[in-house]
């Protein structure tokens, strides 16, 4: 049995070793950040995920007086890269941009190596990226109406492209497939970037890109934009109406993009993350680049998008299911 001077000595023991463990955990809050950062991206370049993440981790990195890296793992929807996320230590060294697709993938996937809400540190959002139905030019359709109507008159004959299985292209196309009842076939990609180079070369049909991915093509005639996906116009296409105003009763995606971090980030971090991200987003310079690419930016707190992301969670799940979507 032990002593009572024992039992002193080891409390106090104990109690020293707290301190200094605290100490240190203070201490590496204060230095924060000691050395560079790493930004994961799920989706090969070109597309919005890699554009906001690579426009907010510049900036990120000038106001840390650190590097931050983007790191770009594309594949299976993100998930390659919250693959890296789940393992990487919960130090705040490293974040991952992610698109609203990133919840849908819990209806789609039967099995995942995590949960994308309950796994992972919410940061906060960082913008509202309306998608754009765009088709070749060589497609005589100049209208939603018009391509509706050509649709229907060949079910099943045109193909589309997106950044992947249960990404917010593939949801778009799939929502306009179900509300415009019309037939076309699924070519899913590594990232959005990828199928809009096969759509140019006229290897695909359509395809429902966010704008920033698309609208460099759309400008410069490449791509003929019919509609977008939001219930307002995009800032960067006023002259592109709604799918919503061009006939399609009910239909609307409005897709966010935020940043997680691993599970476990302590409280201090999260609020130093999301407070610095925040303000990075309301720089003059960087707000009116986001917004002539088509992506409104979008603060908020990290409460805030853990609530978005699981009600978006289950509003998907009914897309998903009437939709007949699944991935082993």
């Amino acid at each position: 049995m032990i002593s009572h001077d024992a039992f002193r000595r080891l409390s106090t023991v104990v109690a020293i070793a707290g301190l200094a463990s605290s100490a240190g955990l203070a201490g590496a809050q204060t230095d924060y950040p000691a050395r560079p950062l790493r930004f994961l991206v799920g989706a090969a370049p070109g597309g919005a995920t890699e554009i906001l993440a690579r426009a907010i981790g510049t900036r990120l990195g000038e106001k840390f007086r650190q590097q931050v890296v983007i790191d770009t793992r594309p594949g299976a929807n993100h998930i390659i890269a919250g693959e890296i996320n789940l393992q990487a230590a919960p130090d705040g060294y490293t974040i991952q941009m992610i698109p609203e697709g990133w919840v849908i993938n819990a209806s789609v996937y039967s099995k995942l190596p995590f949960d994308p809400v309950r796994d992972f540190t919410p940061i906060g959002t960082v913008a509202m990226v309306p998608n754009v139905l765009v088709i070749h030019p060589s497609i005589s359709a100049k209208t939603v109406p018009e391509f509706i109507a050509l649709a229907q008159r060949r079910p099943g004959e045109m193909s589309y492209g997106t950044s992947g299985v249960g990404s917010p292209s593939h949801m778009s196309a799939e929502f306009f497939k179900i509300l415009a009842k019309v037939e076309y076939t699924h070519v899913p990609y590594k990232g959005s970037g990828l199928s809009l180079i096969d759509l140019m070369g006229g290897h695909l049909q359509l395809s429902f890109p966010s704008v920033p991915a698309s609208f460099p093509h759309v400008k410069a005639g490449r791509l003929r934009a019919l509609g977008v996906t939001t219930v307002k116009r995009a800032s960067a296409l006023p002259d592109v109406p709604t799918i919503q105003e061009s006939g399609v009763a009910g239909f609307e995606v409005s897709g966010w993009y935020g940043v997680i971090a691993p599970r476990g980030v302590v409280k201090p971090l999260v609020e130093r993350l999301n407070r610095e991200i925040n303000a990075v987003l309301q720089m003059p310079e960087l707000s009116s680049f986001l917004a002539g690419q088509g992506a409104d930016p979008l603060t908020g707190t990290p409460e805030a998008f853990a609530a978005a992301m699981a009600n978006d969670r289950v509003k998907w799940a009914k897309v998903v299911k009437s939709a007949g979507i699944k991935m082993r």
